[in-house]
């Protein structure tokens, strides 16, 4: 081989390098993400969570703070003024506008890949027995104070995407519902989640 052909293809491996490693970092990133952007999708989420949670915070400003001496009739009414802001400042949330139709494949790919025989019958056998019938399946209204909280496996809270402190998944019946915390209003709601 000439030199000169040597120096072609000692040059063309050593570019070859290079590409191979400015494009090691997408490929890390485009396995990461898996193939449907299921990444992307949870981040989606999460951000949309964190743009309600910013929301409800800048309208709990705004209300007068509660004293610590505060009387059960004044807590109850400070949770009702609080409420009507927040549905006043959503009046046009629907459903699907948080758990979109992506997250939500998302989701029910993750409970059903976390729980199977035994598990899955147990966790359906305690979310169906749960005191749940009057809970509203709409967006904007309040979660009964009657109705039953049925709190998340553990487990299958670190498998969920992350949400802001003041939102929690619920459980009811097989739906699962996005509520807030503090002024108890149904985020949203995704139907189907329990396989």
């Amino acid at each position: 081989m000439k030199p000169n052909a040597r120096k072609l293809t000692a040059l063309a491996a050593g570019l070859a390098a290079l590409l191979c490693l400015s494009l090691a970092p997408r490929r890390a990133a485009a396995q990461a993400a898996g193939p449907s952007g299921e990444a992307q999708t949870v981040a989606a989420f999460e951000a949309r969570a964190k743009d309600y949670s910013r929301l409800r915070e800048d309208l709990e400003e705004k209300l007068p703070k509660l004293s610590k001496e505060a009387k059960p009739e004044q807590i109850a009414a400070h949770k009702e003024t609080f409420q009507g802001m927040v549905r006043q400042a959503r009046a046009g949330a629907k459903q699907g506008d948080v758990f979109t139709p992506e997250i939500a494949a998302v989701i029910r790919a993750v409970i059903k890949s976390e729980y199977a025989g035994q598990e899955l019958r147990e966790l359906r056998e305690t979310v169906m027995e749960a005191e749940t019938q009057g809970v509203p399946l709409r967006v904007n209204y309040p979660y009964p104070e009657s109705g039953e909280l049925v709190e998340m496996p553990p487990t299958l809270l670190l498998k969920l995407p992350q949400l802001p402190k003041q939102l929690r998944y619920r459980f009811v019946g097989t739906n699962l519902l996005l509520v807030d915390r503090e002024n108890g209003l149904i985020v949203d709601y995704m139907t189907s989640a329990l396989p």
